[in-house]
Parts: C-alpha cells; sequence; structure tokens
C-alpha cells in the first residue's frame, strides 16, 4: 500500500511486518475493530527474514513448532518441507498468512520511520516517515523485532577495501557469486556457523576470522516426508499445547534429569543420544545445564570432545575449543558440518584472540602481527545491536525526554511490553521479555495477544493513557537480573544478550530468563489484577503496584 492514498489518522500504528506486526495487524483490525495500519521499511512482509538470506540462513527452531498456533486453518493448510526452514520458505510461510488474512492491503510498504514524537495535548503519536510525511494514531506498537539492526564492527580501513563487503543482516536478494574469490569471514556466532559451509562449496578460499570460539551441535537437518507432514497437521491440539507449556516454547519437553544424579556412563549416553538427535534439543538432555557450573562443565567437555574429534589439524581444533564461556550461555549455534569445513584445504581458520585484527587494507586485512589476508570479498557475521538497537533507532520522544535518554543506563520496561513514561506505546518482544531465549513465534502470539486485550479493557474503560509505573517497572527489571543470576548466562564476556557486543553499551542481561510458562503466568495475573502497575487516565485511579509479587527464580521452569 503506497502511504499517500490513505488517511494518515489511525487507531493504532504498528511498526515491522514480520511474525509481531502481522499477527498484531490481524488482532487489532480484525478482533477489536481498530482502524490499524503496519510501517514496514522493506517491500515485503518478513521482518528480520526478510534481511536475512545470507548462505545458509534458517531457523534453528523445528519448523513443526515454528509458526502461528492462533488458527487451526492456518495450521492445517500450510506444510513445512523440512525440519528447520530456511529463509526462502520462512518468508513463504509469512506471505501465505499475509495473504489468507488479507494483510497486506493495510501495510504500507517502502516506508521508514524516521521519528516517534508523543504528543500530550492530543494523547496521540506522530509517526514521521523518511518522506517528511507524518502519520498520526492512538496507540503505537513496536515490531521491530530484537535483531534487526546490523552491527558492522568499527575497523580501520574499510572504506578502502576496493573488493566487495556484505552484512549477513542485509544481504543483497540477488544472492552473491563467490566462485574463484577469496572470501574473509568475520565472525563465528550462530550465523558465521550457518554461512561459512556455504560459502566454503564455492569460493577459491575461505578465511575464517574468529575471536569467540564457539560451541555448536549438529542441526541434523531433513526433509520431512508425506507421513510427518501429515501428522504434524493432524494434530494441532497436541503441538499448540507443547509450545505453550514448555519453558521456551520448543516443540519438545525438558528433561527432569540432574546432570551430576546418573552415572558417568548414562550422562555420556544420554548426551551421545542427544548429539545424533541433534539441534536445541541438546540443550534439554538434563534440566540444569544452565543452572549448574558443574552440570555445564560435563556438557561443555562432551562437545569439545566432538570437536576435537571432527577436526583434523590439532592446532586448529584447540583454537576451536578454547571456549571462554558456559555452553548455551551465548545463542546456542546449530550447524550442517562446520566443524567439518576446517579439513577442507581451502578453508583457513586465523584466531583473532592470538593476533587480532589491525586494519582492513585495500586489498585484505592485516593482522597486528603484520601478517596480510589478500581478499576479494569480506563477510561481516558479526551479529546486531540487539533487542534495544532496533527500538532507540525509532528516534522515540516524548515532550519529557527520549528513549535513549530514559535508557542511557540500560533498558527499563514492564514484562517488555510497556516503558514508564512513554503513553500508549507498547513494544512487542521488548528487552524484559523472553523473546530471544524462546521460540519467538510462541512469545509473540502471547504478547499480542496480551497487548490486545490490554487495548481492549482500555477501549471499554475510556482510557485516554496507559502507562507503565516508574516502579513496577523498576522491580521487573530487577526481577528480570535476579532470575539471569540464578543462571549462567551473565558470567559471559562477549554476548549481545547483555549488549556487551556492542562498544559503549551499558552491560545489563536483557531478556526474561526465567521461562514463558512462568512470564506467561505473571503477565495473566498482572491482567487479572485490573493491569496493576499500570497508570490509566480515566476517571479511574490508577492501579497500585504496591503488592506487585513476581515469582522467585528458584521456583521458575529455566528452560533457556
Amino acid at each position: 500500500m503506497e502511504h499517500g492514498k490513505i488517511n494518515n489518522h489511525y487507531d493504532a500504528l504498528v511498526i515491522g511486518a514480520g511474525f509481531s506486526g502481522l499477527y498484531q495487524l490481524h488482532r487489532l483490525r480484525d478482533d477489536l475493530g481498530l482502524k490499524t495500519a503496519v510501517v514496514e521499511k522493506a517491500d515485503g512482509v518478513g521482518g528480520t527474514w526478510y534481511w536475512n538470506r545470507y548462505p545458509g540462513a534458517r531457523c534453528d527452531s523445528e519448523s513443526h513448532g515454528y509458526a502461528y498456533f492462533f488458527s487451526r486453518d492456518l495450521h492445517q493448510n500450510w506444510q513445512w518441507s523440512e525440519r528447520y526452514p530456511g529463509h526462502t520458505e520462512i518468508r513463504a510461510y509469512l506471505n501465505y498468512v499475509a495473504d489468507t488474512l488479507d494483510l497486506k492491503k493495510d501495510i504500507l510498504f517502502n516506508t521508514t520511520v524516521s521519528s516517534c514524537r508523543f504528543i500530550s495535548e492530543k494523547d496521540l503519536w506522530e509517526i514521521k516517515i523518511d518522506d517528511g510525511s507524518c502519520l498520526f494514531a492512538k496507540w503505537l506498537i513496536t515490531a521491530v523485532g530484537c535483531l534487526s539492526t546490523a552491527n558492522v564492527p568499527d575497523i580501520p580501513g574499510l572504506s578502502s577495501f576496493k573488493g566487495q563487503w556484505y552484512h549477513t543482516g542485509k544481504w543483497p536478494h540477488e544472492g552473491v557469486d563467490f566462485a574463484g574469490l577469496k572470501v574473509g569471514q568475520i565472525g563465528t556466532g550462530s550465523t558465521g556457523i550457518q554461512a561459512a559451509p556455504e560459502i566454503a562449496k564455492s569460493c577459491k578460499n575461505l578465511t575464517v576470522f574468529q575471536r569467540t570460539p564457539n560451541y555448536s551441535i549438529p542441526a541434523r537437518n531433513t526433509a520431512w516426508d508425506e507421513t510427518y507432514a501429515t501428522w504434524v497437521r493432524d494434530h494441532y491440539d497436541e503441538l499448540k499445547g507443547l509450545v505453550q507449556s514448555t519453558p521456551n516454547g520448543h516443540p519438545f519437553r525438558i528433561s527432569n534429569n540432574l546432570t551430576m544424579e546418573v552415572s558417568d556412563t548414562e550422562r555420556e549416553d544420554m548426551f551421545e543420544a542427544a548429539w545424533k538427535k541433534g539441534g536445541l534439543r541438546f540443550r534439554g538432555v538434563f534440566h540444569d545445564l544452565l543452572t549448574s557450573k558443574m552440570a555445564n562443565d560435563a556438557a561443555a567437555s562432551f562437545i569439545k570432545s566432538k570437536i576435537l574429534q571432527i577436526v583434523d589439524d590439532p592446532d586448529t581444533a584447540d583454537i576451536l575449543t578454547n571456549i571462554d564461556h558456559p555452553y548455551a550461555a551465548k545463542r546456542p549455534p546449530i550447524d550442517t558440518e562446520y566443524f567439518e569445513i576446517f579439513n577442507e584445504d581451502h578453508v583457513m581458520l586465523v584466531d583473532l584472540k592470538a593476533d587480532p585484527i589491525a586494519e582492513i587494507t585495500s586489498d585484505g586485512i592485516r593482522l597486528q602481527s603484520g601478517k596480510h589476508h589478500e581478499l576479494d570479498v569480506i563477510v561481516f557475521a558479526t551479529g546486531y545491536d540487539a533487542m534495544t538497537g532496533p527500538l532507540l533507532n525509532l528516534n522515540i520522544t516524548t515532550p519529557k525526554t527520549s528513549l535513549k535518554t530514559y535508557w542511557d543506563n540500560g533498558p527499563t520496561n514492564y514484562l517488555g511490553l510497556a516503558i514508564p513514561g512513554f503513553p500508549n506505546l507498547f513494544t512487542i518482544t521488548g528487552p524484559g521479555s523472553p523473546s530471544v531465549l524462546s521460540n519467538m513465534p510462541v512469545s509473540i502470539e502471547q504478547h499480542v495477544d496480551w497487548i490486545t486485550e490490554c487495548l481492549r479493557h482500555c477501549i471499554e474503560v475510556g482510557c485516554k493513557t496507559i502507562q507503565a509505573d516508574q516502579q513496577a517497572a523498576q522491580r521487573w527489571t530487577d526481577h528480570v537480573r535476579e532470575v539471569a543470576d540464578a543462571t549462567l548466562l551473565p558470567t559471559v564476556k562477549h554476548s549481545w544478550y547483555l549488549g556487551s557486543n556492542i562498544p559503549g553499551k551499558p552491560r545489563v542481561f536483557m531478556p526474561y530468563a526465567g521461562g514463558l510458562v512462568s512470564y506467561r503466568n505473571i503477565c495473566d495475573k498482572i491482567a487479572q489484577d485490573g493491569y496493576k502497575g499500570f497508570h490509566f487516565n480515566t476517571s479511574k485511579t490508577a492501579n497500585s503496584e504496591d503488592d506487585l509479587n513476581f515469582q522467585s527464580s528458584k521456583h521458575l521452569g529455566l528452560g533457556v
């Protein structure tokens, strides 16, 4: 839809047309009857998956759980082709949903938000877009995703490089032909581990520049046969109940077994079986992998032994296993023959811990030792300014403050859904929510449903504005930290969970590690109590937050 063809006043505006924005549009437009539009900078739906088209890009959640569950019809009329869907198939799925629900007519494509300003005297949000025009709405909902702001490190000399360079999060839609080229890849997180094996298939040589060695579990991806696809289609209720009742929203249960309460032989056999099954299920083989260092050490030792078995060259294997963080305390990658590529003659590993990058030259990368690697192409698999970055880029302000100023020392947010001082603004999968520690579509559905019912309540009581209470948000932010501190997650030096991958960004553990089930229960209880912790501008008094009591972390089903 071209924004010039429509009125610029709305009941609600949603920013982003990925999983979050599409479902939020459906709920507000079709269930609440609100005049709603989605603002989307791309020319199609997909959100994160619109931009992430790098070689090997695919979901690390299993496809039969990586979907919407609000509609039986949507579920039964779609079949995934693989255990882990690739980016092309995920975009096809989101287009299927958008077309089935007739959502595209209310999406403003090719429209980039430059700023969002709350006009207090009118109780309206003014959303300025890149051509200088403005849209207005009473309710503003951000659906910008957690991983949509690419991080290109500030390495001296990049502008002098005469070859081509790419970031995995902004990959050319026409693809990149690496045939006959000398390629350097910087970064070995989840994205880099997916991309490197695919790049290695066609390039002349591949040099992988590794700062932080990483664990990875084989994905064991496979094509679904018709029998399994039929089973998934016919077991909608079972799968919906499963993903909504597991701590991380995945379609498998986490074991209640504790790592050190089984014999050494049993433990090894259980790890081996999980390794053969592959994927994120490895995290679920024992209940305490992220809460017990001894348990995590056992898992880490097992994975390192597998890497040492796979990689032929002892020196390369040592560099790959010199891992300085607990298993799954950073985003846990899954791979398709990643470690195997280092047995290929045309693939080289560079240890940036031992010899960091000094500069990018006109024809390659020079290390601090003076060693120079000649390159035709540089691929930055260097991640994102996660969670807060996409929100701060919207330049959100009120007459009293800006979001950048308010979050100067880290994000304070109530439930990951609302921010004190920013009326009528809701954030889907914002900091303080389970988001990236969960199967995202499951988290997104819960967020969107909660926001929708909250707006229904606001409409019913004649609410002009709603905003989170500062004390309630601080208590929630403290609770998010306390829950994380009960795990090994905050012990990592460099992690986008903590924002420590971005120079100058406050080191704060941002997602909620208490699990989706506990989080859902907390949100439901707050709604049942009249949205405790929120202030309503109506004839009614503001709800008190004094008796807010978030569940102790020791009782949470930690399944991160």
